[in-house]
């Protein structure tokens, strides 16, 4: 679900609050702007008779014509301040979030795709995972944001407003998920050939539910003993691919791609281009280009045993 219409945090809220605001100034701006060219439009027969001398009179010597000028620009600067002082308002509000206690995230945006870091945590160790978030309802989430090539921008409607992602600088981004739920995320700067196609996921889980998903990813990836499976790593660990990506508990340890170590829990591949099943991370390893033009993942041709093998060892990453 990806909408600003259905806030699931209290800023979103406000934004919402903030926009209905608006609409309604504007809804009764226009209505008003349509009954004075109505009124006008009723009245044209008798500025037809008119004379030009009449005419050059008019807003200078008729008392009533000058009063609704002074109205209409008076209304009009009254409900220009008062959207930008609830506009002003609004904006310190989102920066009052209580941040006692704020799970950290570090996100870092690379064409097309999302580095999501969950740093170490006293004595728990952090690990690292790709397009998806995972956060506990009723916590506060403090996301540091860092670009690695271009300019992207942060955007999850349903919790929060943009946050632009500038090469060279850091940015920070607190939100707090009060409803569980699965919120779609969106890259708002237009970054390159496939920008259209850099989405992330944000699960809200309750609080107990996040901490066993928590636990879960500390952990390095599940040893198989199936032949099939072992077949499989062999296959990921001669090819290119230990080179890009990184496996935790095995000598891949590449850092140019996703890590995947948990890869087949996540719902979705290749930056929620595709939703993540056997089919599509078939097409996805063979000829990645195709379903996402542009990306820097090169081909990978395998023989059909080899590739079916690797798709049932990457299945056990979970």
């Amino acid at each position: 679900m990806q909408s600003a219409l259905n806030p699931a945090g209290i800023q979103a809220s406000r934004i919402l609050d903030l926009w209905h605001l608006t609409l309604a100034v504007c809804c009764v701006v226009f209505a008003a702007i349509l009954l004075a060219c109505m009124i006008a439009m009723l009245r044209t027969p008798r500025a037809n008779r008119a004379t030009p001398a009449d005419l050059s009179v008019v807003g200078h010597r008729e008392p009533r014509v000058r009063s609704w000028v002074v109205a209409a620009t008076g209304v009009s600067t009254f409900l220009l301040f008062g959207l930008v002082l609830a506009d002003v308002l609004t904006d310190r509000a989102l920066s009052r979030l209580p941040v006692d206690n704020a799970l950290r995230i570090e996100m870092t945006g690379y064409q097309w795709w999302w580095q999501v870091r969950y740093p170490a945590d006293g004595e728990s160790s952090g690990f690292t995972l790709a397009n998806e978030l995972h956060v506990p309802v009723g916590r506060p989430v403090i996301v540091s944001l860092k670009a690695a090539d271009v300019i992207h921008t942060f955007w999850v409607p349903n919790l929060h407003g943009k946050k632009d992602m500038i090469p060279g600088r850091d940015a920070t981004i607190e939100f707090r998920a009060d409803k569980a739920g699965v919120y779609r995320g969106q890259c708002a700067e237009f970054c390159g050939y496939e920008h259209a196609l850099m989405a992330f996921q944000v699960i809200a889980d309750p609080p107990a539910q996040y901490e066993a998903w928590a636990a879960r990813q500390r952990t390095p990836a599940a040893q198989t003993s199936d032949e099939i499976a072992t077949r499989g790593r062999d296959v990921f660990m001669n090819q290119d691919c230990a080179r890009c990506h990184t496996v935790r508990g095995t000598d891949a340890q590449g850092t140019v791609g996703p890590d995947l170590t948990h890869v087949a829990s996540r719902q979705f591949i290749a930056a929620g281009t595709l939703s993540n099943n056997r089919g599509n991370l078939a097409g996805w390893i063979v000829d990645p280009r195709t379903l996402k033009p542009g990306t820097v993942m090169p081909p990978t041709r395998l023989p059909p045993a080899d590739l079916q093998a690797l798709l049932t060892w990457m299945e056990t990453l979970k």
